[in-house]
């Protein structure tokens, strides 16, 4: 009979939801396991919280709290990005191995450190990218690692997701650092579309468990909302081996594109659209059109399959992993080139671009019914400079400005 292994979730609002939702329905997940217990300052903002109660699960106001008298063997991190590198390392010194949710961390300092003390206690740290732990990533990947596709040559990405005031609401949302000084840098690229900006990095990687690191960046970022940071970018990016990828992301458009990708091999292209929901944003039947493809020159066309098939994959991986040492598919190694491009993205414009004031549109109903910001024309821009691999400034736009090559073979890290 296999081990049970005791799980505890730090973070039950937000995407915490998500990670609750799974535990407390565990024949979704298919792997034995207790809940050793629930981290949460705000517990009662959970949509489930009166069933976690009657269920007598504990809850604690901190992983401090927990670990005074208690372990677990994984700890499942789904709190805000600047809380990562901290509460990743305290569970790895309490003897707990670690699924923590994406990005790894804010920085590449903290991403060393987290590697650091992984390698000091013999945990082991996965990172929650859904795509990276997807039977139709791992086919794909498996295709670029065996040469069937040929050698890559260029990859690209697009998502155009509208976020309202609320989203930017929360108390870290779009900000660089939290009141105590810590990096957050919460961002388009760091937060809501991570997944697609590491999935180019990941698939080319050479191995199940690594990525390509880019050597090179270049970014413009800009913004609409009131936020520190960016809600909107496009970056270019060149790894050593000659291979480009070019990605581009808003939150302050009215209308969703994607994620949507290409790449291209020298013997065939990879392609993935996302379908469109309907006009009451019903995503019915959407599954069947979700089908990530291969066209070869010849013309065969090879399917892999849909990367959001099985969600908590990414769980029954990490469960298998604490109980008998089964291999992770992304850990901090693969996840640590998106945090290295997103450091030198923010290194590429210091100062984040407003768009003109002219071009905004306070919408009342922009995304889920609420109030947000769009810019006039954003989008079919975006679309324009995706599918001519080109940044904004490279097509003249007038509102454009164009960001520094930075250097990231030798890079030491973020600081202000």
């Amino acid at each position: 009979m296999s081990r049970c292994v005791s799980i505890l979730l730090v973070g039950i609002g937000g995407y915490g939801n998500f990670y609750v939702d799974a535990l407390l329905n565990p024949e979704s997940i298919g792997e034995e396991f207790t809940i050793a217990g629930f981290v949460d300052i705000q517990p009662e903002k959970s949509p489930r919280i009166t069933e976690i109660r009657e269920r007598g699960i504990p809850i604690y106001r901190s992983i401090e709290e927990f670990y005074k008298s208690n372990t677990a063997d994984l700890a499942i991190i789904a709190t805000p990005i600047h809380f990562h590198c901290k509460q990743t390392c305290y569970a790895l010194i309490h003897g707990s191995n670690v699924l923590c949710e994406k990005p790894a961390a804010a920085t590449v300092q903290e991403v060393k450190t987290m590697m650091d003390i992984r390698d000091k206690t013999g945990k082991f740290v996965a990172i929650g990218y859904q795509w990276s732990h997807s039977d139709a990533i791992f086919k794909l990947k498996n295709d670029v690692m065996s040469g069937v596709l040929g050698r890559p040559k260029r990859c690209k990405t697009i998502v155009l997701w509208p976020r309202n005031d609320k989203y930017f609401s929360r108390s870290w949302a779009g900000r660089k650092y939290d009141d105590q000084g810590n990096p957050i840098l919460d961002s388009i690229a760091h937060n809501a579309t991570a997944h697609y900006l590491h999935n180019m990095f990941y698939v080319l990687g050479d191995r199940i468990d690594s990525s390509l690191y880019p050597d090179y960046v270049e970014a413009e970022l800009y913004r609409a909302n009131s936020i520190q940071n960016f809600d909107t970018v496009a970056m270019r990016a060149f790894a050593g081996n000659g291979v480009e990828f070019f990605y581009t992301a808003t939150h302050a458009v009215n209308e969703v594109t994607g994620p949507d990708f290409y790449f291209e091999f020298e013997n065939a292209c990879v392609i993935y659209k996302e379908p469109k929901a309907n006009d009451q944003g019903e995503e019915k039947g959407l599954d069947e059109e979700r089908n990530i493809k291969a066209v070869f020159k010849d013309g065969t066309v090879k399917f892999y399959g849909n990367p959001h098939h099985h969600s908590y994959d990414k769980i029954r991986i990490a469960i298998r992993a604490a109980r008998d040492g089964s291999p992770i598919p992304c850990g901090l190694e693969a996840a640590a080139a998106q945090v290295l491009c997103v450091n030198g993205m923010q290194d590429s414009m210091r100062d984040i671009v407003d768009f003109p004031k002219n071009l905004l549109h306070h919408d009342e109903s922009m995304w889920l019914g609420e109030k947000g910001i769009w810019v006039e024309g954003l989008g079919e821009t975006l679309k324009e400079c995706w599918e001519k691999w080109m940044l904004p400034s490279e097509m003249g736009v007038p509102w454009a400005k164009a960001g520094k090559r930075i250097d990231l073979k030798s890079y030491s890290g973020y600081s202000e």
